[in-house]
């Protein structure tokens, strides 16, 4: 076996089972260890096929390298090594070994070449991230992590019925660009929008990644909706549709986040507005469009997670969560705050940030095809991201009023892994043509233009005064805000019950007026008959038998007659 015959993916989950059977020093290495051996085995396959097994009368393909999967499977590695070395000293092994796990399999529906395969993995990585939820403990999380299950199991069933179809249909089962103009496709769609969280059923990332340790959250944010994304870009390139999917999570995503109370929640519901750029993107389906929804993903998966990390960081060291609770940290933790805020920077595409060179080429993507509302909505909505994700955040946890909390900064780990990704977000900033040169189109775009710069430094700049002129509605109170899944979380429930009561009552009521009736009948048969010892037995069950024999022989008559 060569090393391009071996899935990079598996690394990571076959060495996730010797995290908990090794001594503590030998577990930081593999830690650390496992994503960079991850990541040389990547670059060292070659573009092609490989790993090619035999399966009914088909082929599965479980790596097939090309510039697009290897950009996603570069930045799962990345992201990898630097959760790991973020959550070093997490003493839950059980975590570890589901993220290390979700990790490889997300490697894996990068490479696979074929439906079947990435079924595979991508089971593999709802399970293991429902292990990541769990490992949290305690009721609420069990809570959490079922309700999250059921909606991946969902998206699991839909993608493997759609997988079906479409091999019935096709007969094949190569994973190439598809269009959702048949009953397959349509399906494959729905099971690949599920794990990108778009709305109704998105609010299964808002209600479960907050409530993942300080650790869990950081890995969640990477890997599902970007596995999704990247299977949208393989899948579903051009597919008009995506345009107003995207268009509206974008929206959806800034309002709830800035209702959210919890920094997490906050965080968690710009998952879902950022990945709608990227959805847009896809559903634009050009190169330009292309590129920049891969490289939007690149530099998402850092930034967000910086963002959480510092997140996190606050957890771990206030035990705290709400906006509310928080508040000039920047006193005691100038490190955290400062990663933070160019966390907060990159999201906001500002110039020199990471976020800057990535989704403006979406943007342009749309200009350049004419959409004029789609750009201008798009240009709307990244002011709405800085005001959630670039002020929002760090004003409410890190300044606003003095919450009089003064904890230090974080273990060094953790700290390392925080100065990493935000030397990265500002260093895809200043030279992105390293990620410029990834992408899997040629790229003729230059993203530090004098009009491009002023351009967004002045919606920027109107987004922070919008913000501070706007405070006093901004500030956050102790309340909940009521998503989709409160319908089928609440409202179903109770119309289940409702209907199920009806029809119980109903079965009774017909159950007791028959036996009534049916106790008069015999009795009556019994006064006629009195004379003839056993005609019908005076007890229920056997007249009841008698009745149903009579009924079932007059059916069976009455189908007779009419079928001949």
């Amino acid at each position: 076996m060569t090393m391009s015959d071996f899935p990079p993916g598996l690394v990571l989950i076959l060495g996730a089972f010797l995290l908990p059977v090794v001594a503590r020093n030998i577990r930081s290495m593999l830690i650390l260890g496992l994503p960079l051996l991850t990541l040389g085995l990547i670059w060292s396959v070659p573009d092609g096929s490989f790993a090619i097994l035999p399966f009914l009368d088909y082929q599965l393909v479980f790596v097939r390298s090309d510039l697009l999967s290897r950009l996603f499977a570069t930045v799962f590695s990345i992201m990898t090594f630097a959760g790991g070395l973020y959550a070093l000293k997490q003493k839950r092994l059980l975590e570890l070994v589901a993220v290390y796990v979700y990790a490889g399999s997300a490697v894996g529906v990068v490479f696979a070449g074929d439906m079947i395969s990435l079924f595979i993995f991508w089971e593999i990585m709802a399970l293991a991230s429902t292990v990541v939820l769990l490992s949290a403990d305690g009721s609420f999380s069990y809570r959490v992590s079922m309700r999250y299950f059921l909606v991946h199991a969902l998206g699991g069933v839909l993608l493997m019925v759609g997988i079906l179809a479409h091999i019935h249909e096709s007969g094949s089962t190569a994973f190439t660009a598809m269009q959702p103009d048949s009953f397959g496709t349509i399906l494959i769609l729905a099971g690949f929008l599920i794990n990108a969280a778009a709305p109704p059923l998105s609010a299964w990332l808002s209600d479960a990644y907050p409530e993942a340790s300080y650790t869990g959250t950081v890995f969640l944010s990477a890997f599902t909706t970007k596995a999704a994304v990247y299977a949208l870009l393989r899948g579903f390139p051009g597919a008009e549709i995506l345009i107003f999917i995207g268009i509206f999570m974008i929206f959806y995503g800034i309002i709830y986040a800035l209702l959210e109370n919890d920094m997490r929640r906050i965080l968690a519901y710009s998952i879902v507005n950022q990945v709608g750029f990227m959805v847009t993107g896809i559903g634009i389906g050009t190169e330009m469009a292309q590129n920049g929804v891969a490289a939007h993903a690149f530099t998402h998966i850092i930034y967000k997670a910086l963002l959480l990390m510092s997140a996190g960081s606050v957890l771990y060291m206030t035990g705290k969560r709400k906006c509310t609770d928080l508040g000039g940290l920047f006193q005691s933790m100038p490190i955290t705050t400062a990663c933070g805020i160019i966390g907060a920077l990159s999201i906001s595409s500002f110039p020199l940030t990471s976020g800057f060179i990535s989704k403006s080429m979406i943007s342009q993507s749309a200009a350049d095809e004419s959409l004029i509302i789609v750009w201008f909505m798009l240009l709307a909505a990244s002011a709405g991201v800085f005001l959630h994700a670039g002020i929002k955040f760090p004003w409410f946890v890190f300044f606003q009023k003095d919450s009089g909390l003064r904890p230090p900064d974080p273990p060094w780990n953790m700290k390392l892994a925080m100065i990493l990704f935000a030397g990265l977000c500002i260093g895809l900033g200043i030279w992105p043509e390293y990620l410029y040169n990834l992408l899997p189109h040629p790229v003729a775009y230059e993203p530090y233009t004098v009009p491009h710069v002023v351009n967004m430094l002045q919606l920027l700049m109107f987004s922070g005064f919008a913000f501070f002129l706007l405070l006093p509605l901004m500030r956050r109170t102790l309340t909940i805000s009521l998503d989709f899944d409160w319908l089928y979380r609440r409202v179903l429930p109770k119309a289940l019950h409702r209907v199920f009561s009806l029809i119980w009552t109903t079965d009774r009521n017909l159950r007791q007026g028959f036996t009534v009736r049916l106790d008069r009948g015999l009795a009556f048969l019994s006064r006629r008959h009195e004379g003839v010892s056993g005609l019908l037995s005076r007890t229920y069950p056997v007249g009841s038998m008698v009745m149903w024999v009579s009924v079932i022989l007059a059916a069976y008559l009455f189908l007779s007659f009419i079928t001949h």
